[in-house]
Order: structure tokens, then sequence, then C-alpha cells
């Protein structure tokens, strides 16, 4: 019998049940990311049907990453206060019900609502799913689980995308917040029924049943049970959110929230306007919606390649490096041709890195944290970063609104990835994670009582 279960997971090869719990947190991040770009898919629509001009375009286009912002901080703390698996649960719900309210909105202040609830979700899922996505590998494939999580955002929308542009050619622009509910609902008995509780979380938590509970996973997962549980004082059982600004972590959280904030800039204006740009040139709006979907494609193949070569290579300059070309392949976009599949290849391009340094973001949030407060510090620099999805169109849309050229507007908008990657430079990551040490052996309590 091993000592501690997390040490059990973090040194074994990964059973059946954890890799279907990392494909879950694909799927959920998939699902995330056809919710957020639902409103990008709809926006030409709803623009000619309630005749709202680009600076309101740019408000209703940022209402759910509010949502998002508030949702990442709060719903973060309660995944590390209460559990990953219930707050999965209540996000899916909100998102649900967001996305179908949509449907039966008849105006801006409505719909910026039941935007706003969406986004309440889909902010506190990104938080816990990265948790759990960390939680349930072993040490070895932790940055590519990770990566492999965070690369399920565009594989949504590149899925979604291409159904929402035959909804979109066939019926109004309600019908995709229609199949974005459906989809959303059939999630809860997958996370209900097949997603335990993470090992990680109850060894650290240690709330009633954690014994119990932590042996009946890992029988599930193929691994011995434990003898007992870790000693872990009380007082540091209930250490959370407080800790991302205490002297030994202060440092580290700033740093990785504003480069994600500056980043997330770049990241959201070539996925909420794309679809716009490309309808203002003359394209259809199915075409629009068609060109963001290569976007989305570039961004999966650009996720999957820098988790890969995270095997290798250092996951933080391959980050910075990804942001750096990020800022180049925006710009050349500002400045192409009015040609659609020209478009389309160079948003495959921008979406590579952009996407990229997103993935490689939410692998350094994994190093970066500990159990403790992983989905807290994770949650934290989301939704603090959030600020950047919601100012990235806002300015956007003002500077359009001002009369200033898609060049000029593309040039500006992707400076925000070269001052994340400025930022990022200053980070210092240990060699050993806190994950790896949060996962050694500690002294034996006395065992309870097996049932």
């Amino acid at each position: 019998m091993n000592d501690d279960p997390r040490d059990t997971l973090a040194g074994s090869p990964m059973s059946r049940l954890q890799i279907f719990a990392v494909a879950v947190t694909i799927g959920l991040n998939a699902l995330d990311g056809f919710d957020v770009l639902a409103i990008s898919f709809a926006s030409p629509g709803i623009a000619a049907e309630w005749g709202i001009d680009p600076a309101a375009l740019g408000f209703v286009l940022s209402m759910e990453l509010i949502g998002m912002s508030v949702g990442s901080v709060l719903l973060g703390g309660v995944a590390d206060r209460l559990g990953r698996r219930g707050t999965m649960l209540g996000c899916l719900v909100l998102m649900a019900f967001g996305m179908f309210m949509a449907t039966t909105t008849r105006g801006i202040v409505d719909l910026s609502l039941w935007r706003i609830v969406t986004g309440l979700g889909i902010g506190g899922m990104l938080a816990a799913t990265a948790a759990v996505a960390a939680e349930f590998s072993n040490r070895r494939r932790r940055d590519l689980c990770v990566s492999l999580m965070a690369i399920g955002y565009p594989i949504g929308a590149v899925l979604g995308g291409s159904i929402a542009a035959q909804l979109l050619a066939e019926h109004g622009w309600r019908s995709v917040f229609y199949f974005g509910a459906a989809v959303t609902a059939a999630f809860i008995p997958i996370v209900f029924f097949f997603v335990p509780e993470s090992v990680h979380w109850l060894a650290r938590k240690q709330p009633a049943g954690a014994f119990e509970r932590i042996n009946r996973t890992l029988r599930r997962m193929g691994h011995a049970a434990i003898r007992a549980l870790p000693e872990i004082p009380a007082d540091a059982r209930g250490r959370s959110g407080s800790d991302l600004f205490a002297p030994a972590l202060l440092g580290t959280t700033v740093i990785v929230a504003a480069a994600y904030f500056f980043h997330i800039m770049t990241f959201y204006f070539v996925l909420k306007w794309v679809p716009k740009i490309v309808a203002d040139m003359g394209f259809a709006a199915s075409s629009a919606a068609g060109v963001l979907v290569w976007a989305n494609v570039g961004g999966a193949v650009g996720g999957a390649v820098l988790g890969l070569l995270t095997q290798r290579f250092n996951v933080k300059a391959l980050t910075i490096g990804a942001m750096v070309l990020s800022t180049v392949l925006v710009t050349v976009f500002g400045r192409s041709p009015e040609d659609l599949a020209r478009l389309s290849m160079l948003c495959a391009f921008a979406g590579f890195f952009t996407n990229g340094a997103i993935v490689g973001m939410y692998a350094i949030f994994a190093k970066a944290f500990p159990t403790h407060v992983r989905a807290s510090g994770t949650g934290f620099s989301i939704g603090v970063g959030r600020g950047g999805s919601v100012l990235g169109p806002v300015l956007a849309g003002f500077l359009f609104d001002g009369g200033v050229g898609l060049p000029t507007v593309a040039l500006v908008m992707g400076l925000g990835s070269l001052l994340a990657a400025g930022v990022l430079m200053l980070l210092k990551l240990e060699p050993k994670s806190p994950e790896a040490a949060d996962a050694e052996p500690a002294p034996l309590t006395r065992a309870p009582a097996s049932p």
C-alpha cells in the first residue's frame, strides 16, 4: 500500500479513468469555446436585426467576458474550498440556463444580462477544469494534459463554428444559442456519473469521508488503496485563496495575471471581431463565421504543437515565443486584402500562435500554484486577465467607430501579446513544481476504520 495517494497518481502510469477525466475536461473546455464564441457567430445577425452600431456591439460582445471575470475569481475559490466536481456541475447549470435564456431576448439589455450569467459559469468552469486536468494526470504528463485541456477551446470553436455556419445559413441567430444550451446540458450527467472528486483536493482538504472517497476513486483507477490519510495540519487544510497574496506567491500571482491580461486583449480581438470585420468587407455572415473557424483550426493545431513541445522544451520560453509571433500575425492580418482564402489562411496562422500562448499560460498556471490554491490562482489570473478580454473588443469597437482603419486597429490590438511576453520574462518558475512538492509522501495519521 502507498502512503500518499498524490504520490501514487504522480508516479504511476495514467489509468483509463484518469485519461477519461482529462478527456472530459477537453470536452468541457470545447464547450466553453463554443459558448464564448456563440455571440461572435451571431453578431452580424444581431446587428442587422436590432440596428446597433459598432461601439454598442462591442459592449454586447464583452458582456459574457465580464461574467467570466467574476466567475473565474469567485467560483475558482469555491472549487478550492468545496471541491472541483460540484463546482463544475454548478457551472454547467449556469451555462445551459444562460445560453437558453439568450434566445428569449429582444434587446441589448436583456441579451447582455444572460451573457453575463453564461460568463459566470464559463469562468468558474475554466478554473475548475484546469485544476482537474493537472490533478488527474501523472507528473510526467502534467504539462501535456493541461495543454490538451486548453486546446479544447479552439476545438469547440471549430466544431461549433462549422455547425453555427450551417445554422446561420438556414435559421436565425437564436438557433446558435439553442444548440449551445442543448450540448451544455448533455455534459451534466457525464460529469455527475463519470468524474469523481479530485484525489489531490480530498487529500489536501480532508473533508468528512475523504479516506473512503479517496480509496473508492483509487480502486476505480486501478491503484492500490491507502492505509491512512497523509498528515496535514488543520490550519494548512483551511488555507486557500488568501495565500495567493502572501509573500511566497504574490510575485507569481501578479506576473501571470498581468501576462494573461495583455495577451488576452489580442486573443479576444481576433475571436470577437473577425466575423464582423469579414462581414463588413461584403462577405456573407456564414462565410465570416467560416473565417473564424479557420482561426480556431489554427488555434487547435498551435495548442497541440505547443503541448507536445512542452515534453522536451521549457514551457515559459515556448509561451513567450508564441506571444511575439502573435503580434506579428495579427498585424499582418490587418493588412490583408479583401480575399476570403487569404483572410482564412492568415487567421489560421494568427490562431496558431495566439492560442498556443494561451495553452502555455494554462501549463504555467498548473506549475506556479500548489494544490490548495490551484483553482483560486488559475481563477484569479483568468479573472484579472478577462479585464483584457473585455477591454480588447471594446477598445477595437471605439477605434473602428472613430474611423481608424483596420491596419492600425490590428497593430494596436496585436501589441497586447508583445507586452505579455515582456511581463512573462520576469516570471521565475521553481525547477521543482509546487505540485511535485505537494505529492511527496508525508507522515501518516492514525488510519480510520475501513468500510
